[in-house]
Formats: structure tokens, sequence, C-alpha cells
């Protein structure tokens, strides 16, 4: 791919998006070749099946592809510097990896600098193994950090409930699952009730996260800002944080 698009000579970069970055429409910048442009987001979409680190900086870009400009496509070149400086890292799945499920969830309210919408990220480890990961703009806007990391649990709730259902059809039958999040008030409001008389605004289909916390389905537990793993699928981070969160995904050299 950097043969491709000719960065082969390119410098590579610690990381696929700096911390500052605050991708705009830019209706003012200088527009670049759209055929170009879709081939490089083609590429990186199907590298980030094997490659989940760079899921959030590919998406965001992705949104850009109606009518891209240079400074889209310099972030898009900057993820294949970023790829360039580490193609020796790959997710291990080691033999014997036990099978106790564990979901990080996490979202970056109104981080979206288009329509303030909130992104959403939950991945899934089985064991210490990675299983299943994504990152999502949220479809509706959310007035408050508590609501977005509320719905962005409620995408975990459904993914834990998908993963207990498939795992029956291997006679494998998981009980409750935990779910961490670093929001003390979602924790709070996916488990108090009394809290609900003002969530009205909240849509209903939501609330199902309360009704699977009160099953037994699934337990919502707290994690440190610092050790949610999550933060590297919903938003840029700076060197050390980002190196530190990759390396908690499972991506890492061969005989490390």
């Amino acid at each position: 791919m950097l043969n491709k698009f000719g960065l082969e000579d390119s410098k590579p970069i610690k990381t696929p998006m700096s911390s500052e970055t605050k991708l705009t429409r830019d209706e003012y910048g200088e527009s670049v070749d759209n055929t170009k442009y879709h081939d490089m987001i083609g590429s990186l979409l199907y590298l980030m099946t094997s490659r989940s680190e760079i899921m959030f900086s590919v998406y965001l870009c992705v949104h850009f592809q109606e009518d891209p400009k240079t400074s889209h496509l310099e972030e898009v070149k900057r993820i294949f510097r970023n790829i360039k400086g580490t193609t020796h890292l790959g997710l291990w799945y080691h033999k014997g990896t036990g099978i106790e499920t564990i979901i990080y969830v996490d979202s970056d309210h109104a981080g979206d600098y288009v329509d303030r919408k909130s992104t959403s990220g939950v991945c899934t480890f089985m064991g210490c193994c990675l299983t299943s990961w994504f990152s999502k703009k949220q479809t509706t806007l959310t007035i408050s950090t508590t609501e977005a990391e509320y719905v962005s649990i409620r995408k975990a709730c459904q993914q834990s409930l998908w993963m207990k259902q498939a795992l029956v059809d291997y006679d494998i039958k998981l009980e409750d699952i935990p779910v961490l999040c670093d929001n003390k008030g979602a924790i709070d409001l996916s488990k108090n009730s009394i809290l609900h008389y003002r969530t009205k605004h909240i849509e209903i289909r939501h609330h199902f996260l309360r009704d699977n916390v009160q099953k037994g389905n699934i337990s919502i537990e707290k994690v440190s800002s610092e050790d949610n793993i999550m933060d590297i699928l919903t938003k840029p981070l700076k060197r050390e944080s980002f190196k530190f969160l990759r390396l908690g995904l499972g991506l890492m050299e061969p005989n490390a």
C-alpha cells in the first residue's frame, strides 16, 4: 500500500493522528483527487480488520470522502506514515487462552467538530485476546458526558448478549459479563431506577441496558480513565497514552 500511493520513502510517525487534530469540512481548503482519496481510505479499511488502533483515525477521515480537501488527505497520509513505522506489530492469539469475557467501553462527548455528535467505542476480550472492536459516531446528540457514556454502554450490552448467544453454539455458557466504564454517573444511571425520572429525554431504546443489568446478564464496573483501553478508539491521543493503550489492545511484536 505504501508503494501504491507513493509513500514508501515517507518518514514514519509515532501516532496515526495528532492529539491536537480538529478535522472539519474545511470548505475553503483546496480540493484533492476523489479517486485517490477513496482508494487510500479503502486500503485502510481493509487493514483496519487487523490493526484496531487506527480505527478511530480512519473513520474520522471517512466522513470527508464526499469532498476531500488537502487537510483531509494529509491526515490520511499520516496514518500510512504511522503504519510504515509499525509494520512489525500485529494481534496475537495465544494457545490455551481462557474464555473469560470482558468488555471495555468509552465515549468522546461531542467530539465531532462537524455535527458535535459523540463517538462510542467498544472492544471485547476473551481471556487476553481481543475478539471484536468498533468505533462509531452516535446517531443522536447527547447533552452530557453521562448520557454519551450511557449510550455507549448500551452498545456494549448488545455486544455482550450477542457474544453469549454465539458461544451457546459451542456449548459454552457465560454468566455475568463485566463491562468496564470510566464514568460513575453512567454506571449509577444503569443501576438506579430512581434516577430515570430525570432522563426522559434519553431514547427508550437505550434503557434496555438497565433491564439487562437487573437480570444479571452484565455487570457494569468502574475503570480508571488512564486504564480504559477504549480511549484509543474514541479520540486522538498523545504518544505515550497511545502506545500504552495500543499494547492493551494486544498489538505486539511476534516474539514479545
